[in-house]
């Protein structure tokens, strides 16, 4: 039975890799910060689910600006593979936090690499490392985007992440570690954090539609993503990871759309027009703008035998009818406590 180690879990792509692996047979170890709040809504339903999937998964304080938590969890894990997640990753934010940005997903990186080198080779057996690198680092090199695309990062966020996948390629050029980066294009769900923009949009779709909400407040409408269904995705992350050799690889669709197209897509499903609601607000408008993401994903395709299941159509949907349903039961929920 296989273990595997998991940074980041309670985030939208945690929450689906979790439920992913425990499909396979493995237990399942995730890091998370202490707080005074319990943030681990995306994991609940697996909390509730059956006695044997419970003893499966097992959370471990930990933090990724703390060395010695992460060393003492991997010695007393002793994990197969572990899934580096983990990251400040809303993009416009590292803006306003570009230290703890930094400090999380490059130093951070670096500290988790160190410590699995020191357990395996204290172990003496192969630990499997997956790096979430993301379509970010490209930034303004012109598209499609590919593994052997010059990086030019536009953020804090991008740039950390560089960071991060030079010492994955470091440790596995250097060391002999079977590392691998995953370098992910924009994946969403309905688990997608409440402030990145599909999220926002769909929520908003969602409340406007029930009369609980009357504008949304967006910034770039013209910048071009390359958008796919996070479950699909994680899929790609476990794949890396099976294969004997360690290597990187771009995970897309190849298709790509603005802003405004998944504005159209969402608002539509309901039967509303969105530029009746949508206003731009300077705020939400980056200091540096990555205008176009295309990714190039025929080295997945080819050695992995990866393609998305979702398409872009049935992903918004998905997140518009979810959204819409919460719209639905908050509105209820204020209409009950009315009366």
């Amino acid at each position: 039975m296989k273990r595997a180690l998991i940074t980041g879990i309670t985030g939208q792509d945690g929450s689906y890799l979790t439920e992913l692996l425990l499909a396979k047979g493995y237990t399942i170890y995730g890091i998370v910060r202490r707080s005074s709040s319990l943030t681990r809504t995306r994991l609940e339903h697996i909390y509730g689910a059956r006695h044997f999937e419970r003893e499966k998964l097992y959370l471990e304080y930990g933090d990724m600006t703390d060395g010695s938590s992460l060393r003492t969890i991997i010695t007393r894990v002793a994990p197969d593979e572990i899934y580096n997640l983990a990251a400040q990753s809303h993009v416009r934010v590292s803006f306003d936090t570009p230290e703890y940005t930094v400090d999380v997903a490059d130093v951070g990186t670096l500290r988790l690499l160190e410590a699995a080198r020191d357990y395996q080779k204290q172990a003496g057996k192969t630990v499997r490392y997956y790096q979430a690198s993301s379509s970010e680092m490209f930034g303004s090199t012109p598209p499609p985007q590919s593994e052997t695309t010059p990086f030019h990062p536009r953020s804090p966020y991008a740039i950390a992440k560089v960071a991060g996948y030079w010492h994955t390629v470091n440790y596995r050029e250097a060391y002999g570690m079977h590392c691998s980066n995953g370098i992910l294009f924009n994946h969403e769900s309905e688990r997608r954090g409440e402030n990145f923009v599909t999220r926002k949009i769909t929520l908003a779709a969602g409340r406007i539609k029930v009369g609980l909400q009357k504008e949304l407040y967006l910034g770039n409408l013209d910048a071009k993503r390359d958008w796919g269904y996070a479950k699909d995705y994680v899929e790609a992350m476990w794949l890396m990871l099976q294969e004997d050799k360690p290597d990187d690889y771009v995970v897309a669709t190849g298709e790509s759309r603005s802003i405004r197209e998944f504005l159209d897509a969402s608002f539509g499903l309901l039967g509303l027009n969105w530029q009746d609601y949508v206003k731009i607000d300077q705020f939400y408008m980056r200091p540096s703008e990555v205008d176009f993401l295309l990714g190039n994903a025929t080295k997945a395709q080819e050695k992995l035998g990866w393609r998305p299941k979702v398409s872009f159509s049935e992903m918004v949907k998905i997140m518009t009818e979810y959204d819409l349903d919460l719209a639905e039961r908050e509105l209820h929920a204020k209409k009950f406590s009315r009366s």
